[in-house]
Parts: C-alpha cells; sequence; structure tokens
C-alpha cells in the first residue's frame, strides 16, 4: 500500500538521550556513569525511567525538580549535536520521494520549542505536552491520524520504545517501524510488541531506503 506520512518519535529515534541524562547527573550530584547505570535499571525493570531520579533523590517531586532547574538556569537543552546523524538525510530522503513527515513525541513545551529552531527537514512537529496527551494512550495516536495526511494504513509510526510507540501505534491502524537503538530499542526488540513492526531497523538510512523502496 502507499504510504503517505512518516511520524517520527524523538527520544532515542531522532535525539539521543545522552546529554539529557548527563544533565541530570550534574544536577543531582553524581557520576554519569552512575546516572546511566540507574536508568538501566528502571528500564530493565519496565518502570518509567524517572525512577531513576527518584534512586538518587528518593521521594522527590520531579516536576518541582525541573522548576529547581530552571530556576538555577538549567533548563533542557538540545541542538545537532544531540540529533543521531542519520536524521537529517533520512527526513530528507523521505520528503523528496513526496512522502509527508511529521515528529511527534512525549516531550515537554522547552523541547518543542528547541526541536522547531534546529529547522529539521519536518513538515510539521509536536509534543506531548503541547497535545496535552502523552503515549502510550490511544489518545496521542488519535491526534496523530488527525495530524498526518492519509489513511491510518498509509501512515507510518516510526519509534524506539515497543510499549509506548510500536503497540500503541499498530493498535490504532497504523503501520510501524522499530528502530534499534538506545536502551529501549536494544533491550527489548525481541519482545512481541517490537515484533509486531512492519519494519526493523538499524538506522533511518536503512528505514529511508526501504520505504522510498515501498
Amino acid at each position: 500500500m502507499p504510504i503517505s506520512s512518516v511520524v517520527f518519535d524523538i527520544g532515542e529515534t531522532l535525539t539521543s538521550d545522552t546529554r539529557y541524562w548527563a544533565d541530570w547527573a550534574r544536577w543531582l550530584g553524581v557520576s554519569r556513569h552512575t546516572m546511566s547505570a540507574l536508568v538501566g535499571a528502571v528500564v530493565a525493570r519496565g518502570l518509567d525511567n524517572a525512577e531513576a531520579i527518584r534512586l538518587v533523590k528518593p521521594g522527590c517531586d520531579v516536576s518541582a525538580e525541573w522548576a529547581a532547574r530552571r530556576a538555577a538556569g538549567q533548563d533542557e537543552y538540545l541542538d545537532e549535536t544531540d540529533l543521531y546523524p542519520d536524521v537529517r538525510a533520512a527526513l530528507q530522503q523521505l520528503r523528496d520521494a513526496g512522502i509527508w513527515v511529521g515528529v511527534a513525541g512525549n516531550q515537554n513545551l522547552r523541547a518543542g520549542e528547541l526541536l522547531r529552531s534546529m529547522r529539521l527537514p519536518a513538515d510539521d512537529l509536536a509534543t506531548s505536552a503541547e497535545w496535552g496527551v502523552a503515549k502510550p494512550d490511544p489518545a496521542f495516536f488519535e491526534r496523530i491520524a488527525a495530524w498526518a495526511p492519509g489513511e491510518r494504513h498509509q501512515i507510518v509510526y516510526v519509534g524506539d520504545h515497543p510499549a509506548n510507540d510500536i503497540a500503541p501505534a499498530h493498535a490504532a491502524g497504523f503501520r510501524t517501524a522499530h528502530i534499534r537503538r538506545g536502551p529501549l530499542g536494544h533491550l527489548w526488540a525481541r519482545r512481541p510488541e517490537a515484533a509486531a513492526a512492519d519494519w526493523h531497523v538499524n538506522s533511518l538510512t536503512e528505514l529511508a531506503e526501504q520505504l522510498t523502496a515501498a
């Protein structure tokens, strides 16, 4: 079936979370290695990765910690160095093939502003904070269905997280692509949710080549 739209997750699909967790490590006063190990531990247990912050600072309110960081001038930051190196070329290849490209993931308002300032080769961009609903809530994918051109079977959702990205997008009637990168992309690559994807790739270059050929 012809593909009309491809919509990309953000964290560990387009951008690396390396800076994100390094900034948290600095704020919490632990080493990057410790922070990374704790994130891996909570992810392996199927918990929200914010639990890694609470392991360092038990009982903390993560929203309050964010507010304190902003007040101290340590808000979230993204720039070109946070993009995976295959992002721009892959998105451009899809657009050159006449496919509408969207970016939609679980990110805050600040991340949305920073991503827009980077002028990615995408037709539109949205975050969960802007939409008021986050993955894996089915309502998030209903927003995508109303936003991206084409029938549901002509829309491809791309992500690294089998439970948050692939399973709910598949349930919404989209075609799906699982990218094996980042902790979740590798750790859960063989889970049933990931196995249900229409495409399994190790890079966006590989995905763009397969989708434009299709």
